[in-house]
């Protein structure tokens, strides 16, 4: 009988890159970046990692292998493995070296994704190829425009005015950029007055310029042992891994008249999941702060409700009533998010992560939450009604 992952795995070392315009460098060297900073924090020598998972989802420097990880981070002769999940690929990262620990294949375990989206030229994420599986991920013919619908959807099931959403998604974007504004490590940090966020170029209504994430080069890591390894290696106040959990969609929302696009059916699956492994009863309570998907600030609005710190029809008040803002309640995005670090696809996941281990470390700097115990990391792949979403859910050694 499965018993869960909870407290199996111990996260020793973590590393991120500055996100941003790296014109100045390749994929590799975002990897190394990451690395260094990740293997230098864990305080063990190279060789003494087991196996590497490398998530990247349009990397087209790389192809199509792990290889180029080995390569760019002299792994010699451990078995790597390079997974993608639409935007959960980080979250598949972690994934896979998470379970090689708690299975007890290898002692100790790396996951790292990058990706160098500025280099493709597109000013959003790269057109993919001509296919069944392109026609099922973007048949709207854009993201805005697909995430748009969630703002038709949920305004429609819930009678909220156009105005109270506009103002609530415009508060989610003003929010993420008073955070960013105190990350070194953000690409876009400069914070921004909620007129000019309301008053911003429409792209796809209601979503402005400043609702929509930028695109970004980045990479981020993990390493991960069992917690015996970790205080064997002097580490005290363990961050460990309570959940990991992955809901992939089936085509049920756009293949049946179900689905009111008013939510996101996969992250519903994978919360459920997640809290049950990580004895979660009530999310609102117990959670410390949330890093979630906010490619646009109506899916962070929505998410709220997916992941159950919201009642349905009640996040656009909740946000307006500042219960996510960094002294709020549950604070969310307190790192500035994917608003203000863009989203280099192979990253994000791993990069949330990154802010939470920080966090409960006490070593997040001007951005320091008091006390923080859990933090939850939600990616949301594909559109709201076809893709796939990644939850993991870490915090301090028995909480």
């Amino acid at each position: 009988m499965a018993t869960g992952i909870k407290d199996k795995v111990a996260i020793i070392g973590m590393g991120c890159s500055r996100f941003g315009e790296r014109w100045d460098c390749g994929a590799e060297h975002l990897l190394a970046e990451a690395f260094t900073e990740a293997l230098a924090d864990a305080g063990i020598e190279r060789a003494q990692i087991g196996a590497a998972w490398y998530g990247s989802a349009m990397e087209r420097s790389v192809g199509n292998s792990a290889i180029p990880l080995s390569t760019a981070l002299r792994l010699e002769g451990i078995p790597v493995t390079r997974v993608e999940n639409m935007c959960a690929t980080g979250t598949e990262a972690l994934r896979g070296a998470t379970y090689a620990v708690a299975s007890g294949a290898v002692d100790i375990a790396l996951a790292i994704g990058a990706e160098k989206l500025k280099d493709s030229g597109f000013g959003g994420l790269p057109v993919m190829g001509k296919g069944t599986l392109n026609d099922l991920w973007m048949p709207y013919g854009s993201a805005p425009a697909g995430f748009a619908q969630l703002a038709a959807g949920y305004r429609s099931k819930y009678g909220v005015a156009k105005q109270d959403l506009k103002q609530a998604i415009g508060r989610v974007s003003w929010k993420s950029h008073q955070n960013g504004a105190k990350n070194p490590k953000a690409h876009l940090r400069k914070a921004v007055d909620m007129e000019t966020i309301l008053t911003a170029p429409m792209i796809a209504e209601p979503l402005g310029v400043f609702d929509c994430c930028g695109v970004s080069d980045g990479a981020a890591c993990a390493i991960v042992t069992t917690p015996a390894i970790a205080r064997s290696l002097g580490r005290r106040d363990l961050v460990t891994i309570k959940a990991l959990a992955l809901s992939a969609s089936a085509g049920r929302e756009w293949g049946t008249n179900q689905w009111d696009g008013s939510y996101v059916q996969n992250t519903r699956n994978a919360a459920k999941a997640a809290y049950k492994e990580a004895g979660i009863t009530d999310p609102r309570k117990e959670l410390s702060a949330l890093e979630v998907h906010d490619c646009f600030s109506i899916t962070e609005l929505v998410t709220m409700e997916d992941l159950g710190v919201s009642k349905d029809g009640e996040a656009w008040r909740d946000v307006l009533d500042g219960v996510f803002d960094a002294d709020g309640k549950i604070p969310c995005q307190i790192d500035g998010g994917l608003k203000c670090f863009g989203h280099p696809i192979g990253a994000s996941g791993l990069r949330m992560v990154y802010e939470h281990y920080l966090q409960l470390q006490g070593r997040a700097g001007a951005r320091q939450l008091k006390n923080p115990q859990l933090g939850l990391s939600h990616n949301l792949g594909g559109v709201p009604y076809n893709g796939v979403c990644g939850i993991s859910i870490v915090g301090l050694e028995g909480r």
